[in-house]
């Protein structure tokens, strides 16, 4: 073997972390969706990006709800992390609403699995995360986080390394109408 079979880079090790409930929110307020197989695509295009974790994050009103699109996503090679969604009353409005906060299961995953990446592409707008994002960063981890306009809290976007908005990488994410 000679100097130029060797490759002279080391793989970029990169996790995607998808907070489905916030990312939900957002592709609505922007009236298009993305395909969760082109953003994974999109983002392992380059040929020193190596995907080591892909996890998605979503409420569930009971345990079979948005099965087909779970069992989907496991095919695709995400972990899909759920929880059932708790129903509270705002005083304030008089209305009741449902919420199924996955912050903390995102944060854990993102510690646990620490070592095993350099990259952390996370799509959330959610300020809840600025100080994890923090701590990540003090451990050399690099942070892209993927969200819209008037959808990310400006802690957030202030602590990460790089933001996307959604729009900037459409015409590379959009579900298209003949895709599955």
């Amino acid at each position: 073997m000679n100097a130029t079979n060797i490759c002279l880079f080391k793989k970029e090790r990169v996790s995607i972390f998808i907070d489905g409930n916030n990312m939900f929110y957002a592709q609505q307020k922007n009236s298009w969706f993305f395909d969760p197989r082109r953003v994974l695509e999109f983002f392992t295009k380059d040929p020193i990006v190596s995907l080591v974790n892909a996890f998605w994050y979503t409420g569930l009103k009971d345990s079979q709800d948005q099965r087909g699109f779970r069992d989907a996503l496991i095919s695709l090679g995400y972990t899909v992390r759920t929880k059932i969604l708790k129903e509270y009353y705002d005083d304030t409005s008089g209305r009741y609403s449902q919420k199924a906060n996955l912050d903390i299961e995102i944060v854990v995953d993102m510690f646990n699995t620490v070592d095993q990446y350099d990259r952390v592409i996370l799509f959330s707008g959610d300020g809840d995360f600025e100080r994890a994002i923090e701590l990540l960063r003090s451990k050399s981890t690099h942070i892209t986080v993927v969200s819209t306009e008037g959808m990310i809290a400006r802690e957030l976007r202030n602590a990460t390394d790089r933001y996307i908005d959604l729009n900037d990488i459409r015409q590379d994410i959009e579900k298209l109408d003949f895709q599955s």
